[in-house]
């Protein structure tokens, strides 16, 4: 059998316009999730600056600058990115606020309008992209 698996085929009835939206809708989540991962990546490498700077504290005094040392590591080391926040603070209010609401939006989207179903713009897209029969264009894993 060719063509998309039963849970990338849209169900009777769903127009055009309605999986063109969720196309977006979707598109728009992949947006977010790229978002997530650079907030998690300044969470990284926040928390590493703030490791190496304690160590440079140490260098620094070692090398006998402790007046400065002592500056660095009280007015640096350990401080908040935000007021009154470390980055693992910004990060848990992104997750369980904005991106938490997105998702669950997104999924509702689709429970209503496409029974649960994920990625019929671009499954469509496939299908009318690819060469039946041409190696690399299986519609699906099982076809090859």
């Amino acid at each position: 059998m060719t063509g998309p698996d039963d849970a990338h085929q849209r169900p009777a009835g769903v127009s055009d316009a309605t999986v063109e939206a969720l196309g977006r809708l979707s598109e728009a989540l992949e947006a977010v999730e790229v978002a997530r991962g650079h907030l998690y990546a300044f969470h990284r490498l926040s928390g590493t600056a703030d490791l190496t700077l304690g160590d440079a504290v140490a260098k620094l005094r070692h090398a006998g600058h402790t007046d400065l040392a002592d500056r660095i590591a009280r007015e640096l080391v350990g401080r908040n990115v935000l007021a009154g926040r470390w980055t693992f603070q910004v990060v848990e209010e992104y997750d369980d606020g904005y991106y938490a609401d997105f998702r669950e939006l997104e999924q509702l989207a689709r429970d209503e309008l496409v029974e649960g179903r994920r990625h019929l713009y671009e499954a469509e897209m496939k299908e009318d992209r690819r060469t039946p029969g041409e190696d690399g264009h299986a519609a699906k894993p099982a076809d090859i």
